[in-house]
């Protein structure tokens, strides 16, 4: 004969706030994660009944601590049960470990509950009595079951007084009784989400991923179920860091932020005779592509455009993918360009970002960061082909429309962006870059070596420019200890300069623009 059901003894009800329309207004709890408030749609509905499911290894339980810490007070504490599962007393030593775990908070406001030996003495009623006990003793905001897994197993064992369905049914009418939002953390694959009804009865469902690609590591993490709120669909990616999780939307810089009204003005990209081929500089809030092979002065151009801003009261960000901020900045000072000045006053930072496990939005989380610390008005990425072998290989094959996104919404915010990407020269064709993305860009230079008398020399063309109109001659220059330099219009015309293997049309002589080697 089965045990007959305690009644739980719950508190009234508060009355209902609605708005002028009726509706019941939800509360929403702040996670303590950042970017995961963007991601649910603003907070965790309170007094939710949650499930936090995933792989061993992905952070369910560290994601479970920091909306316990980020909500929990002395007057609404928030309860941790532990089940079997790692005990209280190691899982605290973990996560002291973390920026958020607040050691004055344990104990009073932070209540960790072993229910080891009461599953194991008493079985899954007695758990949801020691659970009902605490809770109304407590009076908390926040309660976790953790593993909630060992539950499960234990009903299936064969409980004859408690089924899992009527468990749950009963756990969860009564938390909600007590306005507790509550969480249950356990080891699930996504194959279970149709027959257990736990995901049935679950409010929300947050489900993390912990993948192998390649010698990377990648955590992600989805909002798959959430009654009464809009998330953002899809796979975020999550890192566990020294301040526990956090989370990056797929729509980062997308949504949220509102758009800086640039106008039409222009700016000068530190190189007056490139400015006027420019039609008198670029557009503020466009974003510029230059692309050649290796050698021509993507950097030298990238940092003169850098130094000019600087010159100009505009703070800038530079994002190296391809060697250390030091080597770089020291480069600078060769040209007479004075960026290390710059930095330590903090109107230019250099973010160093190369870990091969990168996500697009990451980066673009610390160029966000960036531009809010020093108000940055101008942005280099250097180089494109870099920032793809900095990423885990998994977003590799997604790099295109992951680029869209970030360029879009960093131009929207007001950025001008100068990025550089390394092409070959074939000597039969002009390329722009390796992954169709010029249409991306709103204007497009492209540097290339060409053969003239014997000598290896450069030039640059502007290919593309939205705004207005631009110079269509291709420009000879010349690196020296000032960047680079563009020399005067050469009065021998050339046919076929793009092939770089250019005819000469007419017989002038002219010196060439850098001593030729004596014969």
């Amino acid at each position: 004969m089965k045990k007959q059901t305690k009644a739980f003894n719950r508190p009234a009800l508060p009355k209902k706030i609605t708005t002028q329309r009726g509706k019941v207004e939800i509360g929403k709890l702040p996670t303590g994660v950042r970017g995961l408030d963007e991601i649910i749609g603003g907070g965790i509905p309170e007094f939710s009944f949650n499930v936090i499911a995933g792989t061993p290894g992905c952070g369910k339980t560290t994601l479970a601590s920091q909306i316990i810490f980020a909500n929990a007070t002395s007057k609404k504490p928030g309860l941790y049960f532990t089940v079997l599962g790692e005990p209280a007393l190691k899982m605290m030593r973990h996560q002291q470990q973390f920026s958020f775990f607040d050691e004055a908070m344990m104990g009073g406001a932070v209540r960790f509950i072993n229910l080891g030996d009461v599953l194991q003495k008493g079985g899954v009623g007695a758990v949801l009595e020691e659970i009902v006990k605490q809770v109304t003793a407590a009076n908390p905001s926040v309660v976790v079951v953790d593993s909630f897994r060992t539950i499960e197993h234990k009903t299936i064992g064969g409980e004859v007084d408690v089924d899992l369905q009527s468990f749950l049914q009963r756990l969860a009418q009564f938390l909600t009784s007590w306005q507790a939002t509550t969480f249950l953390v356990g080891e699930y694959v996504q194959e279970e989400i149709r027959e257990n009804p736990l995901f049935t009865v679950a409010d929300g469902l947050i489900w993390l991923w912990q993948m192998t690609e390649r010698n990377s590591v990648v955590r992600k993490l989805q909002i798959i179920k959430l009654r009464g709120q809009a998330s953002v669909p899809g796979l975020h990616t999550i890192r566990i860091d020294e301040h526990g999780v956090q989370a990056f939307s797929r729509t980062l810089g997308l949504t949220g932020h509102k758009s800086r009204q640039t106008g039409f003005r222009r700016l000068s990209v530190g190189i007056p005779e490139l400015d006027q081929m420019l039609g008198g500089g670029l557009i503020e809030g466009d974003s510029l592509l230059v692309a050649g092979p290796s050698g021509t002065g993507k950097s030298a151009l990238a940092t003169q455009f850098i130094a000019e801003g600087l010159r100009q009261g505009e703070p800038g960000i530079m994002a190296i993918f391809e060697e250390r901020p030091e080597g770089y900045l020291h480069r600078a000072g060769n040209f007479g360009l004075q960026l290390k000045k710059a930095q330590q006053e903090g109107l230019l930072e250099a973010l160093y970002l190369r870990p091969l496990d990168l996500s697009v939005d990451e980066t673009m989380q610390a160029i966000l960061d960036a531009i809010l610390r020093i108000g940055a008005k101008r942005l280099v990425i250097d180089s494109l082909v870099g920032f793809e072998m900095a990423l885990a290989p998994g977003f590799r094959a997604d790099f295109r429309e992951s680029l869209y996104r970030m360029i879009g919404a960093l131009t929207g915010a007001g950025i001008t962006i100068l990025s550089t990407v390394e092409v070959e020269d074939t000597f039969t064709a002009l390329q722009f870059s390796h992954y169709a993305i010029s249409f991306l860009t709103d204007d497009i230079i492209r540097m290339r070596y060409v053969e003239i008398d014997g000598q290896l020399r450069k030039v640059m063309v502007v290919i593309k420019m939205r705004g207005g109109n631009h110079s269509k001659d291709i420009r000879e220059y010349v690196i020296t200890d000032k960047g680079v330099v563009i020399i005067h219009p050469r009065k021998t015309d050339f046919a076929a300069l793009t092939t770089g293997i250019p005819v000469r049309i007419g017989q002038r002589e002219e010196a060439a623009p850098e001593p030729k080697a004596a014969t």
